[in-house]
């Protein structure tokens, strides 16, 4: 009479699409060319979180520390190749 409904059966159409992450497309750290990155391509390169590269600017713990250009955080291209032994 009623049929039973479970999780298996239902279909979520945007169950495939809600854990899709978004990989940012950064260009090889050997290939960039300008003098500094902002926070999150220097993240990416550094396999960080950008939310711990504001933390390392805001209490200079960090390896880096970064310039600000404009108020906004940015990373030096080399200190980020000579952390990384590039």
């Amino acid at each position: 009479m009623f049929e039973r409904r479970t999780l298996q059966n239902d279909i979520h159409h945007n169950a495939a699409t809600r854990h899709v992450a978004t990989v940012p497309s950064f260009p090889p750290l050997e290939l960039e060319t300008r003098p500094t990155v902002p926070t999150e391509q220097a993240a990416y390169y550094l396999a960080r979180r950008p939310q711990t590269m504001r933390s390392w600017a805001c209490t200079e713990q960090g390896p880096l520390r970064p310039i600000r250009i404009n108020g906004r955080l940015a990373w030096k291209t080399a200190d980020i190749r000579a952390l990384l032994g590039m």
